[in-house]
């Protein structure tokens, strides 16, 4: 198995991808997944052998990275690709000039996923799109 993950400006292969797993496997409304930050984002696209498996966004606003949108496809769930995309993003965040902090809003039952890359969670747990999430926050100037 070949991956292989990179920034991409063709925005097709990932939003496919999040329909997929978004809105057909997660009933999560079009108008709500995607937004205005896809215009400006930084887009990673996994690809497996060639073929494109998952994806994740980056928005960086005010020194801090905002990483979502992180989907794989049900067939290479558990082999460490959502892992491989979270690890890029961070790498991208870490050089970014003038960031200190990722920050994601993660489904409460993927706290763990992220809390294995240092991320804590704060504040109030909150619906997003009728899934239960809670924020959470890797801060790089500590």
């Amino acid at each position: 198995m070949t991956v292989e993950i990179t920034q991409v400006d063709d925005l097709t292969d990932c939003l496919a991808l999040r329909h997929t797993v978004f809105v057909e496997e997660q009933n999560v409304p079009l108008e709500l997944e995607q937004d205005e930050f896809d215009a400006t984002a930084i887009h990673l696209l996994a690809r497996v052998d060639g073929v494109p498996t998952g994806t994740a966004r980056i928005v960086v606003m005010d020194g801090t990275g905002k990483i979502g949108r992180v989907c794989v496809l049900k067939p290479a769930r558990g082999t460490g690709l959502g892992a491989a995309l979270i690890r890029e993003a961070l790498d991208i965040l870490k050089d970014t000039q003038g960031v200190t902090r990722a920050v994601l809003g993660a489904r409460t039952d993927a706290l763990g996923f992220y809390e294995r890359f240092g991320f804590t969670a704060y504040g109030e747990v909150f619906d997003d799109a009728g899934i239960d999430h809670q924020m959470m926050e890797l801060r790089f100037d500590t």
